[in-house]
């Protein structure tokens, strides 16, 4: 895409660009000055765009980095007008917008609106990426030339930006031909309702409602409310796609008057798992049951809500019409994203699950669960939680029952990380743990551990994205080889 025609797409006062400018290539978009690179169209974000834009907090305004852009290469910058008398220096080469964030959304859904393909789009209070992962994978390998979420992408910034990949890097609308697309949300301000307005679905999937945002939320009820704007975002001859193991979920099925799936485990679904066996870590064997047929399958990640993640991307496939078999030699070869369950093999005898990507009371027992059942004959069952946040006026009730249902599970030693980690190791001695230890950040459990861990541990990995427990993982894979790796 050129300056000019991104002009002209957002609306942009661009009367200041010369003529070479207009037609010069955009390589890629980015609202980082940081990492900005040659050829990028970089977008000025300030606090009154984040403001209107539904986003919680205080932000920096980068206008004052659009110079700092520019000296690593940008090629032009989104500017808002109320601030070009302050940018006259390097007005000839700025568009300027009343609204930078609302200008990349402009320009996001008219790339959209002239690629006009399907839509899947995909929420949840946890396994939104997971699942994205999946669907997209299973798409792909029946030969869909898919366009999916980069990493989390899924709010009012990383949408879009998303859907300009299809734009960037010498790439065409063309080469796509479904996009796979996370919608995510954090507060009372309808960003699912907007995203839906910059890329509508075809296809809208709903994995479960848990208590995660009630900081901001306040109740399980409002978070529901808010997931159901994607299933009313939905284009009326779309599909709406529930999971029907999870009762709020359910309850958005008068949402939509068109088409729908559900997928599930315990309670009929169209799209189902029976047979199912979750007994070795890092796999999940099962029978696949959709309307159009059945296949054994399986699965490279472990516990019940991943298969559930599978399901949903099963059903999303079904959607399209695709066999179970081709479903099913699709699941065999999906790999776990990263820090979401992965399994790491140590060469001394020990394994750890690495999910420290984020938290929640129900994804942490989730997975503490997962554990228990596939670590069976290990000498020790190991948890390392951190603090879960943005769990609202409750959060210490939360997390000292989180301790105690980790606790009822058998594990053996729990560690604590990072303000309310204290809680949810009270909660576990408690209900009567013995080996506890509560740390102040992942850098000291990450010393400790390396101290500490035995050959014959499983040790489980988890805790908010602002907990960083992620650094527990890489301190042993920095002391430790793998299984196969060169131990030097």
């Amino acid at each position: 895409m050129k300056v000019g025609e991104a002009a002209a797409l957002m609306g942009a006062d661009a009367t200041s660009i010369s003529a070479e400018m207009f037609d010069k290539q955009i390589r890629d978009y980015s609202i980082d000055s940081r990492s900005v690179g040659a050829g990028e169209l970089f977008f000025a974000l300030s606090q009154q765009d984040y403001a209107r834009a539904g986003f919680n907090g205080e932000f920096v305004d980068a206008h004052r980095f659009i110079g700092d852009a520019f000296e690593r290469g940008a090629i032009a910058a989104v500017a808002r007008k109320d601030h070009a008398g302050d940018l006259e220096n390097v007005k000839d080469r700025l568009l300027l917008v009343d609204d930078a964030i609302a200008a990349l959304q402009q320009l996001a859904h008219r790339v959209y609106t002239a690629w006009g393909k399907p839509v899947v789009a995909i929420t949840g209070s946890a396994g939104k990426t997971t699942a994205k992962e999946l669907t997209a994978h299973v798409l792909a390998s029946a030969g869909r030339r898919v366009l999916k979420s980069e990493r989390n992408y899924n709010n009012g910034l990383g949408l879009p930006l998303s859907v300009l990949r299809m734009v960037s890097e010498d790439r065409s609308p063309d080469q796509f031909d479904i996009a796979v697309l996370e919608m995510g949300m954090s507060s009372p301000t309808h960003e699912i309702q907007r995203l839906c307005k910059i890329t509508p679905p075809d296809v809208a999937v709903e994995l479960m409602v848990a208590p995660v945002h009630l900081e901001y939320l306040g109740t399980i009820e409002n978070i529901a409310a808010a997931k159901a704007e994607l299933i009313e975002g939905l284009k009326p001859e779309g599909v709406a796609i529930l999971n029907a193991d999870d009762a709020l979920v359910m309850k958005m099925r008068d949402k939509h008057q068109g088409r729908t799936l559900t997928f599930g485990m315990d309670n009929a679904a169209d799209v189902s798992a029976t047979e199912i066996d979750t007994r070795s870590l890092g796999k999940i064997e099962f029978r696949l049951r959709t309307p159009l047929g059945e296949a054994r399958a399986s699965l490279a990640m472990s516990g019940r809500h991943n298969l559930s993640n599978a399901l949903a991307a099963s059903t999303v496939a079904t959607a399209f019409s695709l066999p179970p078999e081709e479903i099913a030699r699709a699941l065999n070869t999906a790999q776990p994203p990263k820090m979401r369950g992965e399994v790491f093999d140590f060469a001394a005898g020990f394994t750890v699950i690495d999910d420290s990507y984020n938290s929640n009371p129900r994804s942490l027992l989730n997975m503490v669960r997962t554990m228990a059942e596939g670590g069976r004959g290990r000498k020790r069952l190991f948890v390392i939680a951190g603090e879960m946040l943005e769990l609202g006026p409750d959060e210490i009730a939360l997390h000292r029952e989180a301790g105690r249902e980790i606790a009822a599970t058998g594990v053996d030693v729990l560690w604590g990380v990072r303000g309310l980690g204290q809680e949810i190791v009270f909660g576990s001695r408690e209900a009567g743990l013995k080996v506890t230890k509560f740390f102040d950040s992942s850098d000291e459990a990450a010393a400790e551990l390396a101290k500490d861990v035995k050959e014959g541990d499983l040790i489980l990995v988890k805790g908010s994205r602002g907990v960083a427990t992620d650094k527990i993982v890489k301190a042993l894979r920095e002391h430790f080889p793998l299984v196969g790796e060169d131990e030097r």
